[in-house]
C-alpha cells in the first residue's frame, strides 16, 4: 500500500502520477463524450433532413458534418492540460491553439453551409440560369468574406498586430467601393431581385413607358423582350428604383368602359339600358359583373359607365370577351332602336325663317 502511495506521489514533469492519471482520464472521457455527441447529433439531423423538403435542415446537417475529428482531440488535450500544473506559457499556448482551432472549425462549417445553400439553388429546376449565376457569385463572395474574417482572427490570436492591416484593407475597400459603386449597386440589386422576387423569367412587366417579357436576370442587368421584338436591357439598380407593373401576377382584370347614346333616346329605354348591359356582360365567361350606371350628360351623348371583372388575366381572352360584349351591345341596341351617340353640333340659323341644321 505504501509502495502504491509512493508511486502515485511520484512526480513527472512537475505533476504527480495521480494527477496525471486524473487529467488523462478526464481528457479521454472528454474525447469519448464529444465523439459520441458529434456522431449522435449528426445522425439525428441527417435523419430529420431526410424526412423534410426544407433547405435549412440540409444546410445544418452539412455544417455539423464538417466538424473535424482533430477539433475533438484538441478540446480533449486542452481539458487534460487544464487539470495539470503547467507553466503559464504552456497554458497560454494551449488556449491559443484551442481558439484557433475553433475559429478554423467555424469557418469550415460556415463554408460548408454556404456551399449547401448554393447547391440547393443550383439543383432547383425552377431557378433560371441567370439567377443561378447571381446566387453562385454571392455564395462565392460570402465564402471569401468568411475566410478573410477567419484569417484575420487567427492572425490576431497568433500575436500579429492587424490594426495597420485592417486600416489598409478599409482604405482599399473604400477606394474600390467608390470606383465600383455602380457595379456593386447593380450586384446587390440583383441579390434583392433573387430574394424578393418582384418579377421572374416569363413575367410581362411595364417599366415607365417600356414593356415586355423578362428573358434573363443577370448579375448587373435584366433583359426584357419588348412586344415589337427588340431586347431592352435594364441595369438592375435602375430597374428596382422604377415603378414596375407586373401583369403576370395579375389574378383578375378590372375593365371599365363608357358607351354613349343619343339625346333623343326615350326615358324608358334609358332606364332599361343598365339591365340590358348587365345581361350581356353576365352571359360571358369567365366574368363577374360589377355595375352599369347612367353616368353623365355629355356634349353630344348620354353616357353609361360599365365595370366588370375578368376572372382570367390573359389579355387575349379579355379581348375576346370584350369583343363579344361590344357585338352584343350593337345587336341589342339595333333591335331596340337605341342609337349610339357620335359627336354632333346643332346650328340655329335665324332670319326671316328659323331653321335648325344638325351636322356631324
Amino acid at each position: 500500500m505504501q509502495a502504491m502511495d509512493a508511486l502515485l506521489a511520484t512526480e513527472f514533469l512537475g505533476n504527480s502520477v495521480l494527477r496525471w492519471a486524473i487529467a488523462l482520464a478526464a481528457g479521454l472521457g472528454t474525447l469519448i463524450a464529444l465523439s459520441v455527441v458529434k456522431s449522435w447529433v449528426s445522425r439525428r439531423i441527417k435523419s430529420f433532413s431526410a424526412r423534410t423538403t426544407h433547405m435549412w435542415d440540409d444546410v445544418l446537417s452539412d455544417a455539423v458534418s464538417a466538424v473535424r475529428g482533430i477539433l475533438v482531440w484538441i478540446v480533449a488535450a486542452y481539458v487534460t492540460i487544464l487539470l495539470l500544473d503547467v507553466a503559464p506559457s504552456v497554458s497560454s499556448t494551449a488556449t491559443t491553439v484551442l481558439t484557433i482551432a475553433l475559429i478554423a472549425q467555424l469557418a469550415l462549417s460556415g463554408n460548408r453551409a454556404l456551399q449547401a445553400v448554393g447547391q440547393h439553388y443550383r439543383d432547383n429546376a425552377e431557378i433560371d440560369g441567370g439567377r443561378r449565376t447571381t446566387l453562385a457569385a454571392f455564395t462565392f463572395l460570402g465564402r471569401l468574406a468568411l475566410a478573410s474574417i477567419a484569417i484575420l482572427l487567427i492572425l490576431e490570436n497568433l500575436g500579429v498586430d492587424i490594426t495597420a492591416l485592417l486600416a489598409g484593407i478599409g482604405i482599399g475597400a473604400v477606394a474600390i467601393g467608390l470606383a465600383l459603386q455602380n457595379i456593386l449597386s447593380d450586384l446587390f440589386a440583383s441579390l434583392s431581385i433573387v430574394l424578393d422576387k418582384p418579377f421572374e423569367i416569363g413575367d410581362y412587366v411595364v417599366v415607365d413607358d417600356l414593356s415586355g417579357t423578362i428573358e434573363n436576370i443577370g448579375l448587373r442587368t435584366t433583359r426584357v423582350r419588348s412586344l415589337s421584338g427588340e431586347q431592352l436591357v435594364f441595369a438592375n439598380n435602375d430597374l428596382l428604383t422604377s415603378r414596375i407593373r407586373n401583369y403576370k401576377r395579375m389574378t383578375e382584370r378590372r375593365i371599365a368602359f363608357t358607351i354613349g347614346v343619343t339625346y333623343d333616346t326615350p326615358p324608358d329605354a334609358l332606364r332599361e339600358i343598365p339591365d340590358v348591359i348587365r345581361g350581356i356582360v353576365e352571359s360571358q365567361e369567365p366574368v363577374r359583373f360589377d355595375r352599369a350606371h347612367f353616368k353623365a350628360f355629355n356634349d353630344s351623348s348620354l353616357d353609361f359607365e360599365v365595370v366588370y371583372w375578368m376572372l382570367d388575366p390573359d389579355y387575349g381572352r379579355f379581348m375576346d370577351v370584350q369583343q363579344a360584349i361590344n357585338l352584343a351591345l350593337v345587336d341589342t341596341f339595333n333591335d331596340k332602336g337605341i342609337e349610339f351617340a357620335f359627336p354632333t353640333r346643332t346650328v340655329i340659323v335665324q332670319g326671316d325663317t328659323e331653321a335648325r341644321l344638325t351636322t356631324p
